[in-house]
């Protein structure tokens, strides 16, 4: 059977920060690498875990941005590798403020990429999995048993409904019926 390539998908980051002047940097770089920034999520506070507060201080954040070009869901990996870059140019004293989780959606789903093996996740290249954590079924995002608790809280599904609709119409203006 011959293979086809897969529609695109509609790539996001939900950065996680803790200086906001670091934040504002880190966007620009994702601009210059990664394309223009289409839609922006308000600030969330981030308390569901302590787990970056040593690193990353406090109190954390966390906000959504997407970007305005579809793009093959094999971009993933690079993607990530290129986030984590500017997590690292960014670094104070060698820890973290900006931390930037790339992700992308599609009609059924939301993957994000991690850098941290466990079961759910499927390899990609260079160093980053695939992490499946919503799921798109019966009109609402569904997270799976494995998904992050603040994903699970639904506080995010405004801003992902929001994305999948704008996915909806770029993917309709490219790909005739």
């Amino acid at each position: 059977m011959k293979t086809e390539q897969p529609q695109p998908v509609k790539y996001f980051i939900g950065a996680l920060y803790s200086d906001q002047r670091l934040l504002e940097q880190a966007k620009q770089q994702c601009l210059d690498k990664i394309g223009v920034i289409e839609q922006l999520s308000e600030p969330f506070p981030f308390d569901v875990t302590p787990y970056y507060n040593e690193e990353m201080g406090r109190p954390i954040f966390r906000m959504f941005f997407s970007f305005r070009e579809l793009r093959s869901p094999g971009d993933l990996a690079l993607l990530k590798v290129s986030c984590n870059g500017i997590e690292e140019n960014l670094a104070v004293d060698g820890s973290r403020k900006v931390n930037l989780d790339i992700g992308y959606l599609d009609f059924h789903k939301m993957i994000l990429a991690s850098a941290k093996y466990n079961g759910q996740k499927i390899y990609l290249d260079h160093g980053v999995y695939a992490d499946p954590t919503l799921i798109f079924e019966n009109g609402k995002f569904q997270a799976l048993e494995n998904t992050f608790p603040d994903f699970k809280s639904g506080a995010y599904s405004d801003f992902f409904y929001t994305l999948r609709q704008s996915y909806k119409t770029q993917l309709r203006d490219i790909i005739p019926a």
